[in-house]
């Protein structure tokens, strides 16, 4: 939706990549752990360090990180979103900036090529960033933005959720499931590993982001993970 409104709108869509973002968050506990190898003090082996920021592996990182963060936005005037809290806006007069967060990810846009410039300038005097640069690559999707529109490929997952389900050298078939094709709650056939449906099922779906034409029968495969059979992953295997 972040890119069909920037699309829609003509907005240049940049990233921003955090640099170990986990350890960027304040601490609100007191976290303690011992003096690290080769940095131990003599005659005071006993002693522990006190964490002033996160540290990778502890349980509040990305707590900690989303506070900092959130609050450095909400510094320089953004809004977030009521129903995504990823999401934030801010509007300057008649012009835009949009930011998406993702982890360590970030993307953004704006209708004004002023706000792009700026708002990269202002978040890495907080934090440690990569060089901004148009979007290519984010959450498994390739991203072309070109003059007649935004273009999704999503090839690079794909081929590892082909190569994750060991049908990355099956043959190819024209169509998504057979002509006349009923699947049925009441199938007779044997019964299946529900985990493995369900993980199936799940990669589908994200594939259906770049490729709507599978849309309709990945609806139709999903209604039976509760008890699926064979004939129901035999559908599934024909779509992949």
């Amino acid at each position: 939706m972040f890119l069909a409104y920037a699309c829609s709108r003509k907005i240049k869509v940049y990233q921003l990549d955090v640099k170990s973002n986990f350890v960027n968050g304040e601490l609100e506990e007191e976290d303690y752990i011992k003096q690290l190898v080769g940095f131990v003090l003599s005659h005071q082996e006993d002693y522990v360090c006190r964490l002033k920021k996160t540290l990778y592996g502890l349980k509040q990182d990305p707590r900690a990180w989303y506070a900092s963060l959130d609050e450095c936005l909400h510094q320089q005037g953004f809004k977030k979103g009521r129903i995504d809290n990823n999401l934030y806006i801010k509007v300057d007069q008649d012009n835009l900036i949009i930011i998406k967060v993702y982890v360590d990810d970030i993307i953004f846009g704006s209708n004004d090529d002023r706000l792009s410039k700026n708002f990269p300038t202002k978040i890495q005097s907080e934090f440690e960033m990569s060089l901004p640069g148009e979007i290519t690559y984010f959450l498994g999707l390739y991203i072309s933005q070109r003059d007649k529109g935004i273009f999704i490929y999503q090839t690079k997952y794909i081929k590892e959720m082909l190569n994750k389900f060991k049908m990355e050298d099956c043959k190819p078939v024209l169509t998504p499931m057979v002509i006349g094709c009923k699947l049925s709650l009441k199938d007779s056939s044997k019964d299946v590993d529900q985990r493995l449906y369900r993980s199936m099922i799940g990669t589908l779906l994200y594939v259906t982001t770049s490729r709507p034409d599978i849309m309709q029968v990945v609806g139709q495969v999903e209604r039976f993970q509760a008890t699926p059979k064979k004939y129901h992953i035999i559908s599934i295997k024909r779509i992949l």
